[in-house]
């Protein structure tokens, strides 16, 4: 079966950054399992794996534009330490929720802490990475109504 829209599609891969270094990988756990066309991947990647077959191998690489998103500065913010209820806690390279204005939560990574402020990165830890995919299409199938319906891969 070819990769198109409402199937859901299983894949083992390995991701590395420009430099060679292994961000992750599906090697050890079960194939990542996804409906393609519903967003659950990044854009670029999906792209490539469009008509491609069962078994079929690939090396894919993936600007930040259609991965992360390039790295926005304007996504840094600065907030007073006593702002966090268990300071003795932080460390640097941590992720925090915070309540946005709108009531959804976001998740901010701690880059920086200080006597009086800590430094909150609100991007994506991959965001301005070039990426790159090594991928084996193991499984091609015809989602299920109810796949469909959840939104979700079922087992």
């Amino acid at each position: 079966m070819v990769i198109g829209e409402k199937c859901v599609v299983s894949i083992d891969y390995s991701l590395t950054s420009d430099d060679g270094t292994l961000i992750d990988t599906s090697e050890g756990r079960e194939p990542l399992a996804f409906i393609f066309g519903s967003g659950m991947i990044i854009p670029g990647l999906e792209k490539e794996l469009a008509g491609k077959n069962e078994g079929d191998k690939l090396t894919v690489t993936v600007q930040p534009e259609e991965a992360y998103g390039t790295y926005d500065e304007a996504r840094i913010i600065e907030v007073p330490k006593d702002r966090f209820e268990e300071t003795d806690k932080l460390t640097e390279g941590i992720q925090v929720q915070a309540q946005r204005q709108d009531g959804g939560v976001e998740i901010l990574t701690v880059s920086k802490i200080s006597d009086e402020k800590v430094i909150l990165d609100g991007n994506h830890p991959l965001a301005g990475m070039t990426l790159h995919f090594d991928v084996t299409i193991n499984q091609v199938r015809e989602a299920t109504q109810e796949e469909l319906d959840h939104g979700h891969v079922h087992q």
